[in-house]
């Protein structure tokens, strides 16, 4: 004996109590006017739908002008199915469909999927409901589906309960049960292939959710094929069909182990499509060992970048940018394509192209410079979010793109009439990034500095966490050294850190060890002594200075415990590789606002890069090196 599922024989026990009232209720509106053909009525609640009143039915009648021919091919059912692909409306399918006399239950349920596919939006769901349900065409492929649920082939029954699924027909329904039923009927056979059995599991989870008692069975019935026959098409399903839930919590690891190791091999098999789902798949199950992967796919999506969707490449972007992978082809690619197509390109992929940039520390000119041109033209269709995101990059990267004027004049624009539409730590954030560059956002500074700012930055988490209170520190610091003719709201004192350098986010950057050694030892050599110059020094502004030496008014070095007659003060900067970008020698801004910071304190600034330092050759070259940047116009003494 067949077994049925638990929730199918609930569906049934009370659908069969519903449909016997609903036809009781109805009866007395139904006349022969109505239904001028014989059809069975039943009633199809639309659930999930919040522009819809709670108990809205929609009817579903079969036509007698339309019927399936089961199990058989149409000689053209290829060509026809293609013809509604290149369809963009439901109501051109539905033509389409009731033009023909005679239709295939394959051609019907493909139909029926592109619909969905049309109507079902991303974000916001079936925008029009009534239009469909009350089609005349898609009431009669749901009878004839109802009636007929057991003659479908396995892929044309699955087809057409995920294309139910996602328009949101009731599944209290006599057609939902029906299809639902004889899919577990197909199920228990257990001679489902993988796309189907993908295409149910994906539909019981929408239905019933990761605990559905169906799932287990389907995804065992996956685990039983043998992985190395599996298509590249038949991977990216099964891992799409893990990453929407049934793979929550670690479940099924063993299977994504076995999976992330087999598509290494054949990651250049995959499509463009198939390539950026299976790196979505993995941001969303948080597969962080399957480094091999993701480079490998990395590697391979190099020749799809032109290639890709808008979603497909924000797919990609987004998991590079999580995995914190970066590729000089990739990127060489990147550029090309955003050079060509960022005022047509969607705002979201924009704005992951240059983020990835950002986290990277990789300062593409010809990517920041498209971006720049875009957002002047196309900056009042982002959202706040996307805005932010597209600008900060410039500021932590130190870079101003050749249109920097037109471009923050613009941004000056959309933060005066959008001001209240940011985020707080969001539009804190984009001020900060702002000041790194040198261009001050004076107008807007007495907001952020009002009592009423640091009230919503303090509700919208727990309490103002330090980095947000280094930003708002110096961001003050930068108008009373920059901006002396700002006379608005200052920040108080309590909200004001007393140093920058911290662990984990921070507004400066700790020194390099290997370097900063190299330095202090010829340091040595050239002073005389190691109590003649100091290490980590807080200064009362915050900044931390790698190596500080002091000078009395004739230019004598002074021991660095030295607290008067104290002429100069030298900040020594040893800027090692994480203070640039990683593919130049730009300082990061942060980096950059420290130096001009300290040099308006007062304190000569010489930087030791990394770049000029580590060629050096012996300990001679580093003295000689060292003498000529910290004491450029005297002779050097031999100790």
């Amino acid at each position: 004996m067949l077994r049925i599922c638990r929730t199918t024989v609930m569906l049934r026990k009370t659908l069969s109590y519903a449909t016997t009232c609903c036809r009781t209720l109805n009866f007395k509106h139904t006349c022969e006017e109505l239904l001028p053909y014989p059809c069975r009525c039943y009633h199809s609640t639309i659930w999930n739908q919040p522009c819809l009143a709670t108990g809205g039915t929609v009817q579903h009648r079969g036509d007698s002008n339309i019927g399936f021919v089961i199990n058989k091919e149409l000689t053209d059912e290829k060509q026809f199915c293609k013809q509604l692909s290149h369809l963009s409306s439901s109501k051109d399918i539905f033509k389409l469909v009731g033009s023909l006399k005679v239709l295939s239950a394959s051609i019907a349920a493909f139909a029926l999927q592109r619909v969905s596919q049309i109507e079902v939006q991303e974000n916001s769901g079936l925008e029009k409901p009534q239009e469909i349900f009350e089609n005349e065409v898609f009431k009669a492929l749901c009878f004839q589906f109802e009636q007929d649920s057991q003659k479908l082939s396995t892929t044309s029954l699955v087809r057409a309960l995920w294309a139910l699924v996602e328009l949101r027909v009731d599944p209290w329904s006599t057609l939902m049960v029906r299809l639902v039923s004889e899919s577990q009927e197909r199920l228990d056979k257990g001679h489902m292939s993988i796309p189907d059995l993908c295409m149910l599991g994906e539909s019981m989870l929408d239905l019933e959710g990761p605990d559905c008692a169906m799932l287990p069975q389907v995804m065992e019935q996956v685990q039983e094929k043998k992985l190395e026959g599996w298509t590249p098409e038949e991977i990216a399903l099964v891992y799409n069909l893990l990453q929407l839930g049934v793979g929550e919590g670690g479940r099924y690891q063993g299977l994504l182990n076995q999976l992330n190791d087999f598509t290494v091999t054949i990651a250049s098999k995959l499509s463009p499509a198939l390539l950026s789902t299976v790196l979505h798949a993995l941001v969303a199950l948080h597969q962080t060992r399957a480094i091999p992967l993701v480079i490998s796919l990395s590697k391979h999506s190099v020749r799809h970048v032109s290639r890709f969707t808008d979603n497909e490449l924000g797919n990609v972007l987004g998991a590079l940018i999580y995995f914190g992978h970066s590729d000089r082809f990739f990127i060489e690619a990147l550029e090309r394509h955003v050079s060509k197509t960022s005022f047509t390109m969607h705002a979201e992929v924009v704005s992951k192209a240059i983020q990835y940039c950002s986290r990277r520390r990789i300062l593409s000119k010809p990517i920041f410079n498209a971006v720049a041109e875009s957002f002047v033209y196309n900056v009042d269709k982002f959202t706040t979010s996307q805005i932010a995101r597209q600008i900060m990059p410039y500021g932590k990267l130190n870079y101003l793109p050749p249109n920097a004027t037109t471009l923050f004049r613009k941004l000056e624009s959309v933060l005066n009439s959008r001001f209240s539409q940011f985020k707080p730590r969001t539009l804190l954030s984009l001020l900060h990034s702002c000041t790194l560059i040198q261009r001050f956002p004076v107008n807007f500074l007495a907001r952020i500095f009002s009592p009423y700012f640091l009230q919503q930055l303090q509700a919208q988490g727990t309490g103002i966490d330090k980095f947000v209170l280094s930003q708002l520190t110096q961001l003050f610091l930068t108008v009373k050294l920059e901006c002396p003719f700002y006379e608005g709201s200052k920040l108080l004192p309590k909200y004001q850190v007393k140093k920058f350098l911290m662990l984990g986010r921070s507004l400066e950057t700790p020194v390099d060890p290997h370097l900063y050694n190299r330095v202090q030892s010829g340091l040595i050599n050239l002073l005389g002594a190691r109590m003649y110059f100091a290490s980590k020094v807080l200064t009362p502004y915050c900044y931390t200075l790698d190596v500080e030496i002091k000078l009395d008014e004739e230019g004598f070095v002074l021991p660095a415990t030295h607290h008067e007659e104290i002429f100069k003060r030298i900040a020594l900067c040893i800027d090692g590789p994480k203070r640039f970008c990683a593919n130049s020698h730009n300082l990061l801004g942060k980096e950059a606002i420290k130096q001009r910071h300290l040099q308006l304190l007062g304190y000569e600034v010489v930087q030791i890069p990394y770049f000029k330092f580590e060629v050096l050759q012996n300990s001679d070259d580093i003295i000689a090196y060292l003498h000529k940047k910290i004491f450029p116009h005297s002779f050097r003494l031999t100790w």
